[in-house]
């Protein structure tokens, strides 16, 4: 009986399952949600007499403002990159080991995320504190972005997908990760510029669409 030689497998692919794109989507949506759950756990409590009085409760909560809404803005950011990256697994039908290997930055400093939104929501005016959430920020959408280049350049991807939209995502988390990259460093100069934070998505629309035209400018530009 004859039997036909089997294939080579693809040079930079894995051949277990182990680093598929389902199996590392599955993994990263673990690894969000429990960063996403840890984030409530540093929000104080109110105890004793901060429960018995209507008032002292409120006047509990108004102290304890900062925490809510670094909170708030941690769990969205969060929640956008796993959006973001929910809909890269989507279109990926092979990781190269690079692409695979990618992710350990990514998934490094979401773990690290509900650190420096604990400190940043006990210590709002510290300018430490704030650069801290700010760096830490700009470090999770800066990998987010190579770990996308990796993917359009090197994964293998479903049928119809075009990689250029892969290339406009790795943009638009490039841009934001800058914008955190600068509030870091304007957080010892200017109070309050931890409010810059809520543009990110006008900097993931703009900022992307600006980088995207001038990397597609230059690749016009390139010899062939």
């Amino acid at each position: 009986m004859n039997s036909e030689p089997e294939a080579p497998p693809l040079k930079g692919l894995n051949s277990d399952d182990d680093s598929s794109a389902p199996r590392m989507g599955a993994f990263t949506d673990a690894v969000l949600a429990i960063a996403c759950t840890l984030l409530v756990i540093e929000i104080k409590r109110p105890e004793g007499e901060e429960l018995a009085d209507p008032r002292a409760l409120a006047e509990f909560l108004w102290r304890e403002k900062a925490s809510f809404v670094a909170f708030v803005l941690a769990f969205f950011l969060l929640w956008s990159v796993w959006r973001r990256h929910h809909h890269l697994i989507d279109e990926i039908d092979r990781l190269d080991r690079a692409s695979a290997a990618a992710h350990a930055p990514l998934l490094l400093f979401a773990a690290f995320v509900p650190f420096p939104t604990a400190v940043f929501g006990h210590a709002p005016d510290n300018e430490f504190a704030v650069c801290l959430f700010a760096a830490s920020a700009a470090a999770l959408f800066g990998s987010e972005a190579v770990m996308k280049e990796f993917a359009w350049r090197r994964a293998v991807l479903r049928p119809g997908v075009d990689p250029r939209r892969i290339r406009i995502s790795a943009n638009a988390s490039a841009s934001v990760s800058v914008v955190f990259a600068v509030t870091a460093v304007l957080a010892w100069i200017v109070p309050w510029i931890w409010w810059a934070w809520f543009l990110a998505p006008l900097a993931a629309t703009a900022g992307g669409r600006l980088l995207e035209r001038a990397r597609s400018g230059t690749h016009e530009r390139l010899p062939a």
